[in-house]
């Protein structure tokens, strides 16, 4: 859904008058460090709200309360330090003073994640499909349409402004109505201190995990023309699909994993973590090979100038397959090892910067164009998140004492004749017929033998209705 909402605003930000692939790139350029920020700004609330709440017997809308006024002080700071110095935002000096208003979207993403969260606990995950479902990527895909009418020059950034508000609301309301107000509730210095203080190393490893997936194109801005980064920008998006799996998981695996760590059940943690490996993994390889064999035609809808992007987007569709167990390992580490979970998280980093600064030098040392420069950040990116996915493993495995690997060999069955399938579309189907019938196909061969070969009756219960899940 999220998807399917996201295409026409990169439809119209690709080849609308006063858009294209150019003001694509300042505006994730912005995006970067705005929503790293926002991101830094909740202190680790998107994940560990739910083993405050699980361990408090406090009021649960004064736990929120102190955690969102800690979350709204720092945006607002931060927002405010952007306002002033708006250079690191916009790394190529190109902005106008509606673009630095980008920063207000800061307090509002901060506060959204962890009202979301706080749902999320109560297993209302609908919530946050609304709001980052169908709100966020509608309200950006309809304002960009009119500002390409009225005010092109600022119509990303009116957008994107747009969006996240609207989604803020969506996320407010049914959290109001789940928490209601807080209940003779004082704000408090020291509560304040002791919770950022124990949040920092939750929060840090959510910034950096979420930080991994827009470095590069903060490296490439600094490289590369923005025409380059704004065709980065959309494989990114594109290729962002099969992460949205990830995180639709995240909100149960989380309150789940602290129940279970509160009665020491750790059999059942690494089952879960397997489990769970496996349905991302499955699906995002389903997705993966969908978008990217005939790769070409789906960056071609953006815009012709798009279609040189499909190396990058290839390899950031492997790198979101090879990311599966790393973030579904991060899930439980967060809890059993924080400190060790980050200092791998700021390995991958700095693995990922190595190799993403090495790998564009690399391409202009043998004169390729810069969208082979996209294609090595996104390579680089692939390598950083398979190294965090072996080492994070290996962690939980041993503290767990079970084993967390999601990989099956029954996939192979499924991926081999999708691949066919595939191949045989892009040969010899027009490139139309090769979207329009060639993804349908391959989804549909792909997961028809992955449900006969490769799900077995503990994986097909997801796909149950819940009174038959229940009785399970």
């Amino acid at each position: 859904m999220r998807l399917a909402a996201r295409i026409p605003f990169l439809f119209i930000a690709g080849r609308a008058p006063g858009y294209g692939a150019a003001a694509l790139g300042v505006f994730a350029s912005a995006l970067v460090l705005i929503e790293l920020t926002a991101m830094l700004c909740t202190l680790g609330e998107k994940r560990g709200l739910a083993q405050r709440l699980s361990e408090s017997d406090e009021h649960p809308a004064n736990l929120i309360a102190d955690g969102s006024l800690v979350a709204l002080v720092a945006s607002c700071v931060a927002a405010l330090a952007f306002w002033l110095f708006p250079a690191p935002l916009f790394p190529g000096g190109h902005y106008t003073w509606i673009d630095r208003l980008m920063v207000l979207a800061i307090p509002p993403l901060a506060l959204t994640e962890i009202w979301l969260a706080a749902l999320a606990y109560r297993f209302d995950v609908a919530a946050t499909v609304r709001a980052r479902a169908i709100v966020e990527p509608w309200t950006i895909s309809i304002v960009a349409g009119v500002m390409a009418l009225v005010a092109p020059q600022s119509g990303l950034a009116v957008a994107y402004l747009a969006s996240v508000y609207a989604a803020a609301i969506a996320a407010f309301i049914p959290f109001l109505r789940a928490y209601g107000l807080p209940l003779n509730w004082q704000p408090s210095l020291r509560n304040m201190g002791k919770l950022t203080w124990r949040s920092l190393p939750i929060a840090t490893a959510d910034a950096i995990e979420w930080g991994t997936r827009r470095l590069d194109i903060f490296i490439l801005g600094l490289f590369a023309a923005p025409s380059a980064v704004g065709v980065y920008y959309v494989a990114q998006q594109i290729a962002s699909l099969p992460q949205k799996l990830k995180t639709s998981f995240e909100p149960i695996l989380g309150p789940v994993i602290t129940r279970n760590l509160k009665t020491r059940d750790y059999a059942a943690i690494g089952r879960q973590v397997r489990q769970v490996g496996f349905w991302i993994l499955a699906a995002q390889l389903g997705i993966a090979m969908a978008l990217g064999i005939p790769g070409e035609g789906v960056m071609g809808l953006i815009g012709p100038q798009f279609v040189g992007g499909t190396g990058a987007l290839a390899f950031l569709l492997a790198a979101e397959a090879v990311a599966a167990t790393a973030v579904v390992s991060e899930a439980a580490l967060i809890y059993v090892a924080r400190i060790r979970n980050l200092v791998v998280s700021v390995l991958t980093v700095v693995l990922q910067a190595l190799v993403t600064v090495g790998g564009i030098l690399l391409v202009q040392e043998l004169g390729y164009n810069e969208l082979f420069q996209a294609a090595a950040a996104a390579l680089g990116l692939a390598i950083a998140l398979g190294f965090a996915s072996l080492v994070k493993s290996r962690i939980l495995a041993g503290i767990l004492d079970e084993a967390v690997n999601n990989w099956r060999w029954a996939l192979v069955w499924a991926v081999v004749p999708a691949g066919l399938v595939g191949w045989a579309a892009t040969r010899f189907l027009p490139e139309w017929a090769e979207l329009a019938l060639g993804i349908p196909a391959i989804l549909a061969v792909y997961f028809g033998v992955l449900w006969r070969r490769a799900f077995g009756p503990e994986d097909r219960v997801l796909f149950q209705k819940s009174s038959a899940r229940s009785a399970a």
